[in-house]
């Protein structure tokens, strides 16, 4: 594993720097925006357009992969970020955020295309999906990491700006001086949504739904954190931990996802969620380490609906389509992305806080209800799922990663 990761840690590092740079910003913008007297309806906003950023760089990034090649497209796509962190310091305008979201996602998406693709063309067939976890480890890793600056600035200075340029900036270094060619990038596979929904609702379901929570989370998950604590320290320690739990229980899950009914699990594990959801808005009221804590647990089964989505997809799919397939769940969820940002900034303008956390668990009950009423029409098929892989939200290029060693396993049978 070591020995065929070895090519590709040039690859890893620069997408380690590039998410400590964009998950501090992310967090930052939230934080800077209320002291700019920003509201929730307003932030939320922000969120959503990062998301469309991201939903049309999954169409536009591989055109300028093609047009001038991965470590050129790579420079262009981190520059991009950089000039945006530092211009959301310089014009604390709304509307100009907006804008610099929509370019930072479209920027982010290129980025991952140009990661992801590298390590289809190179990654061993046998290794494929133990590098892939590999891959979001260091992704959620970094994340979770990017967070822990809050506590070296406060969000009104310009320090944080320039560390979140910085690691962006650094991200181009160890990509440039890769030694490893320049591989195909594959056309965006056409998508029948129609299709994809009559052959795997719960898999399309679960995607849209998790993507309104997950969505809602990154807009506005430390504007929740802000709103209820008194210090900054509080908001990063809720936005790591909250990571960390999305990603360390992805893998007990994804045992148990394996060798049960897949949309039984989704179902239960959304129910969970929804609990650990009323936890989380009770335990918002105390701050500090039960907030957290709180976060941390609500993470850990949150995070795991979207890879679940996706297996239980390939389970439903055959080989051919799984990349197709992929990009609409991709789609889905991305739309849900949009919209989860969007409505709860309205409810907590309108309620407060406690609305974000309100959010979470209606769209995990409404999505434990839907699993179950879908499953009950759909004969379990536990001996033909395929193999759970740990994830968050990525580009298509992954699902080329994971999909074909899902053909493997197809074939196998």
């Amino acid at each position: 594993m070591i020995a065929h990761l070895y090519p590709l840690t040039s690859l890893l590092l620069g997408v380690a720097l590039l998410l400590l740079g964009n998950g501090l910003l992310g967090t930052l913008i939230a934080v800077r925006g209320g002291i700019e007297g920003f509201g929730s309806q307003t932030l939320g906003i922000l969120g959503a357009m990062y998301f469309v950023g991201f939903l049309a760089g999954t169409y536009l990034g591989p055109a300028m992969i093609r047009r001038v090649g991965h470590v050129r497209a790579f420079s262009f796509f981190t520059a991009s970020i950089a000039c945006a962190v530092l211009l959301h310091e310089m014009l604390p305008v709304a509307w100009v955020w907006g804008l610099l979201r929509i370019v930072t996602g479209m920027a982010m998406v290129g980025l991952y295309t140009t990661i992801e693709s590298w390590l289809n063309s190179y990654a061993p067939a046998v290794q494929r999906t133990r590098i892939f976890a590999a891959y979001m480890a260091v992704n959620l890793g970094a994340l979770a990491l990017s967070q822990q600056f809050l506590h070296w600035a406060t969000a009104d200075g310009h320090l944080l700006f320039a560390v979140a340029t910085l690691a962006v900036c650094a991200a181009v270094m160890p990509v440039s001086a890769t030694r490893l060619s320049q591989p195909p990038v594959a056309d965006m596979a056409a998508v029948d949504l129609s299709r994809l929904y009559a052959l795997a609702p719960v898999a399309v379901a679960a995607s849209l739904i998790s993507g309104l929570a997950q969505g809602a989370f990154w807009g506005l998950g430390a504007v929740w954190a802000d709103r209820i604590s008194a210090s900054v320290e509080d908001v990063a320690w809720f936005m790591s931990l909250t990571i960390i739990g999305g990603a360390v229980f992805q893998w007990p899950i994804g045992f148990l996802t394996d060798r049960l009914e897949r949309a039984h699990v989704i179902s239960v594990v959304s129910l969970i969620a929804a609990g650990l959801g009323v936890v989380l808005l009770f335990a918002g009221r105390q701050g500090g380490l039960a907030a957290g804590l709180a976060g941390f647990a609500y993470g850990g089964f949150a995070f795991a609906l979207y890879p679940m989505a996706v297996a239980r997809m390939m389970d439903r799919l055959g080989p051919p389509d799984i990349v197709s397939g992929s990009a609409g769940l991709l789609l889905v969820h991305g739309c849900g992305a949009i919209a989860g940002p969007l409505v709860a900034g309205v409810a907590m303008s309108a309620f407060g806080p406690d609305a974000l956390p309100a959010w979470f668990v209606a769209c995990e009950v409404v999505l434990a209800v839907a699993a179950w009423w879908m499953s009950r029409r759909i004969p379990a098929d536990v001996a033909h799922q395929t193999p759970f892989v740990p994830m968050v939200r990525t580009a298509s290029t992954a699902f080329e990663i994971v999909g074909a060693e899902a053909s493997g396993s197809a074939r196998g049978r």
